[in-house]
């Protein structure tokens, strides 16, 4: 496990849990993030721009006839303007950062294959959101773990919206869709000949011979502005069939499609 990532250091918990309307815990944490930090912002939008194409493999699968920056922002990242490029930017930008709060705080192994060669730029990625695993060394274990991770953003705005909600309820979705994210991501970490990760993956396909544990999240990344305890707690769980394996997330911060934008513009720019 390498050590945790620079930018995390501004991921904190509140020391907040709210309780949904059914009684489910909700951890609050909160994003003090500082753009004016140079060393770390430039860290974290390296960190971000390899998600989508590996610094090693730019120089091969660019066009030619583009620079870098130009290739980034015109055929691997989402439009920072045109629709529906900022909805995908924040969606984006939130799984990552939930996908880092898993493998770097809570420890599960959390291979990065969503967005690489993603084909059209301002879509989503069809397919679960973040999926993380934990595995014992060496043996096959029915305590072997795999979660699946439901996303949302709102990362601009004054309108309050419970995506916390959207997400608890897209949750649902995630068992019709895990064969195919498995598979999806098996054959990407093939592609890069990551051995060590495609044995991981292939594990969680054998469950029928080999159980192992399956829980559930979902999270809500939300700025600020639009951030309501209110609401978050009006969150219900009683709908999603795999209810008491379901955890619970929601990170707010100031300007988030602001640092969200930042974090692009500085991908590209150094590349």
């Amino acid at each position: 496990m390498s050590r945790k990532l620079d930018h995390l250091e501004w991921l904190e918990h509140s020391g907040k849990v709210l309780k949904s309307s059914c009684g489910s815990h909700i951890p609050i944490f909160t994003l003090n993030h500082d753009v004016t930090s140079t060393d770390i912002m430039s860290s974290w939008a390296r960190h971000f721009r390899n998600h989508y194409c590996l610094d090693d493999d730019l120089p091969h699968i660019k066009n030619p006839a583009k620079t870098n920056k130009q290739y980034l922002l015109t055929e691997k990242f989402p439009h920072g303007t045109n629709k529906p490029g900022p909805s995908i930017r924040a969606g984006d930008f939130a799984e990552i950062l939930i996908a880092d709060y898993l493998e770097y705080i809570q420890k599960y192994q959390v291979p990065r294959t969503r967005y690489d060669r993603k084909g059209v730029p301002n879509e989503s990625t069809k397919g679960s959101d973040v999926l993380a695993f934990k595995k014992a060394k060496n043996i096959i274990s029915d305590k072997d773990e795999l979660l699946i991770f439901e996303v949302k953003a709102k990362a601009s705005g004054k309108r309050k919206v419970n995506v916390l909600q959207n997400a608890i309820d897209d949750s649902i979705k995630d068992e019709i869709r895990l064969a195919e994210s498995l598979s999806a991501m098996r054959q990407k970490l093939y592609d890069r000949r990551d051995m060590d990760a495609v044995e991981l993956i292939g594990r969680f396909q054998r469950e029928p011979d080999y159980p192992y544990k399956r829980k559930y999240g979902a999270g809500a990344v939300i700025t600020t502005s639009a951030y309501d305890e209110t609401i978050i707690s009006k969150s219900s769980t009683t709908s999603h069939p795999n209810r008491a394996s379901l955890e619970l997330i929601v990170i707010n911060g100031e300007l988030l499609m602001s640092l969200v934008h930042e974090l692009y513009r500085r991908a590209a720019d150094e590349a």
